[in-house]
């Protein structure tokens, strides 16, 4: 299939600035930039109004970069602390997630969508970490997160005797079931 030629509304990652006339495939304009605001499909009078709203979205983007330069003046000052159950090695049992740090934040005070967060894979370790967020494609702020490990409970660890070892449970007391006849003729 052919292209299409679409003027940005916004500026969208890997694709453009807004304002700009890109040719994308058919699917991707119709099913996701055009319904979410992004672009509209580029036609004569468009292209003609394209000029005007250069300006606006100009000024409109030189507003936003003035509220981004505030909030990731906030981001960059910020520094989480996060406990997580550990081992003796400094490897969590678990993960220091996107969602947990935007968790985090929102109750700092700050709102941030998760995709905008620039973690390749969650946290396993503790230690130090830095993570990026892209507030905007020229935007990007940097937080600490400080992970700390803390010790598995002593009652976690221990067999019990109702149990038996920890990870088997009651299961591996019982015989295996019988398998099903699935063979009846009522089905």
């Amino acid at each position: 299939m052919g292209q299409v030629q679409v003027i940005l509304s916004e500026d969208v990652h890997a694709l453009g600035d807004a304002g700009e006339i890109v040719s994308v495939k058919p699917g991707f304009a119709r099913n996701y930039l055009i319904p979410q605001g992004k672009a509209m499909i580029a036609t004569a009078a468009r292209v003609n109004e394209v000029e005007h709203k250069k300006r606006v979205i100009s000024e409109k983007m030189a507003k936003d970069l003035t509220d981004l330069t505030a909030v990731k003046a906030k981001l960059d000052g910020i520094a989480l602390e996060v406990t997580a159950q550990a081992g003796d090695s400094g490897k969590l049992f678990g993960s220091v997630t996107a969602a947990n740090l935007v968790e985090l934040l929102g109750e700092k005070g700050l709102k941030v969508d998760r995709r905008k967060l620039q973690l390749s894979e969650p946290i396993k370790t503790t230690g130090e970490h830095t993570v990026a967020i892209r507030l905007r494609s020229d935007v990007i702020a940097e937080f600490k997160v400080k992970v700390i490990g803390a010790k598995a409970t002593a009652a976690a660890v221990v067999d019990r005797a109702d149990d038996g070892p920890v990870g088997l449970g009651a299961a591996a007391d019982k015989p295996d079931p019988e398998p099903l006849d699935i063979r009846d003729d009522e089905y």
